[in-house]
């Protein structure tokens, strides 16, 4: 089924008693009764002004979405609390926001007779058809229409640089113009930010790879550096242009013009190491802004594949057997390492980097003559190697997963590749491989891989998105949970938006969610208290 937009409107001119507010959930058959009064806050949550908005929340599964109630004030504010979050109240991009028509309905079955001046909308995306728009709703009144600034940070320094170029692409050409402001955010290899001067067109990975020096040349001479503001702040970005000697306004050598950028969103689009390792979810905590994706811990696990295999297994998530060796053990005593793996694994074996993605630094070793050369490779990308026994012969499927506390997942695809292995090569630059959606499994099968990718996603406790890969043994139909990508390519074969297109969430819309997902975590997160010395009832005791 499609999935559709729904909304809460709260008219700001009823302020005195919430349960004035009529709110229906998304999927809901009739409306809250109207006097049916709501949940009122528990002490520690206590706001000093009494009007409570319900906000209709994200659909995480097929049965129906969870509605998630936030006691806040009027306009979407509350008096800043200082043991609440950083900024003791809402993001911005949920503190009094007016968004425009989205795609999808905007509906409100009670409201067939209703006329408003100044409307509220607060957006979700949910799994269920609600009724048509009220035609008598007005967008209008002495606010603008405020469209959300998406910061789209894409490039990086890793050797997936030129997948991320691709993957931003396709992630700008299909944000919503009409509900985002889209801003560029380049990491060049040398790690340095910049405000692109276009954002990428090239959303074919292959293209990207074999053709970058050109749209490089002319994207890397901005002189426009960006800095994240590294706590919380209404200017989450800090932009530095250099004024060049001889250039209007110059004076001295090393002049500089430095502005505030405020963003709404942060969307990163960057694989691999220093992106979706945690490191850039890390700046962004401080910074203190929503941002897409798995937060600082999922995005370390989901990376490294040997902690997570561990994690995986400690949830009785069958995996495959595997060793780890360090890089400086390897090259210290090669021999005492190979005799290892020979006894510990049979051959065939997958030699892997434990922090990499897209399959870089990956062989299959079949003999093991070459399982020494594997071992090189693979530790020229990481100090830390995964090596694993091969499911031979084996179909690789994966899944999609979407959501935060309540995840869902997509319909399962399967790759069949055109190459030994689903290398980078075959992911990116050969077009012979075959993807399968939905993959050709029976109904339990089906069901299986689905839960487990759910349980997965739940055992690194990730947020927002997910790819989850699994082998299934042709001879025997043994499963095996191979990885989780927290950062699943966005490029125009990305299996990830292929699932979940045929999962009935098109491209523009899973962007939607996206970013909704990111927001609803980042205000869950402003309910955490900072601070045990100060009072949060009003009662005069201290929490020491």
């Amino acid at each position: 089924m499609r999935p559709k937009r729904h909304a809460v409107l709260v008219d700001p001119a009823a302020i005195p008693k919430a349960e004035h507010l009529i709110a229906a959930t998304v999927g809901q058959d009739r409306p809250v009764p109207a006097d049916e009064p709501m949940q009122p806050a528990g002490p520690p949550d206590e706001r000093r002004t009494g009007t409570q908005v319900q906000v209709v929340g994200i659909g995480q599964n097929h049965l129906g979405p969870e509605t998630k109630e936030i006691p806040v004030g009027h306009r979407l504010d509350r008096t800043p609390r200082a043991h609440r979050g950083e900024r003791g109240g809402l993001h911005t991009a949920v503190r009094g926001l007016q968004l425009p028509r989205s795609r999808g309905s905007v509906a409100m079955p009670d409201l067939e007779n209703a006329t408003f001046g100044h409307c509220r909308i607060l957006h979700s995306v949910g799994m269920r058809p609600v009724s048509r728009v009220p035609s008598t709703i007005k967008y209008g009144g002495s606010r603008p229409v405020k469209r959300l600034r998406v910061g789209v940070v894409y490039g990086g320094r890793s050797s997936e640089h030129e997948v991320s170029l691709a993957s931003a692409a396709a992630v700008f050409a299909h944000l919503d113009r009409e509900r985002y402001e889209p801003v560029a955010v380049k990491i060049g290899q040398d790690g340095r930010w910049t405000l692109a001067e276009r954002p990428p067109t090239i959303a074919s990975a292959a293209d990207t790879i074999l053709q970058p020096r050109l749209d490089q040349a002319r994207t890397n001479r901005s002189t426009r550096e960006v800095h994240v503001v590294a706590h919380p702040s209404d200017e989450t970005l800090l932009t530095i242009e250099r004024v060049e000697p001889g250039q209007a306004g110059a004076g001295h050598t090393g002049d500089a013009i430095v502005n505030g950028l405020g963003l709404d969103v942060m969307f990163p689009i960057v694989h691999g190491p220093y992106g979706e390792d945690g490191t850039l979810q890390g700046l962004l905590e401080l910074a203190n802004i929503p941002y897409v994706g798995a937060g600082v811990l999922a995005a370390a696990v989901g990376m490294d594949k040997a902690v997570m295999k561990e994690l995986f297994a400690a949830r009785g998530l069958p995996v495959v057997k595997h060793q780890v060796i360090l890089r400086q053990t390897w090259r210290a005593d090669r021999s005492a390492s190979i005799d290892r793996l020979e006894q510990q694994l049979r051959f065939p074996m997958f030699v892997k980097p434990a922090n990499l993605g897209s399959s870089v630094g990956i062989s299959r070793v079949a003999e093991p003559c070459g399982l020494a050369d594997a071992l090189d490779l693979a530790a020229q990308f990481d100090r830390k190697i995964v090596v694993e026994e091969a499911v031979t012969p084996c179909r690789e499927i994966e899944c999609g997963v979407l959501g935060n506390d309540a995840p869902e997942a997509s319909v399962p695809g399967e790759i069949v590749t055109s190459r030994e292995f689903y290398d980078y090569e075959a992911k990116y630059l050969d077009d012979r491989s075959v993807t399968t959606i939905p993959a050709s499994l029976d109904p339990d099968q089906t069901d299986t891989i689905r839960r487990m990718a759910v349980a997965a996603f739940q055992a690194i406790d990730g947020a927002g998105m997910a790819r989850v890969d699994f082998l299934l043994g042709r001879d025997d139909g043994r499963l095996f949970l191979n990885e989780i990508n927290t950062h699943p390519g966005f490029t125009t074969i990305s299996m990830f938006a292929k699932m979940w297109s045929a999962s009935g969430v098109a491209y523009g819309e899973m962007l939607d969610r996206l970013i909704a997902l990111a927001i609803e975590r980042h205000t869950d997160k402003q309910e955490t208290r900072t601070s045990v010395t100060r009072d949060p009832t009003g009662t005069g005791t201290s929490d020491r």
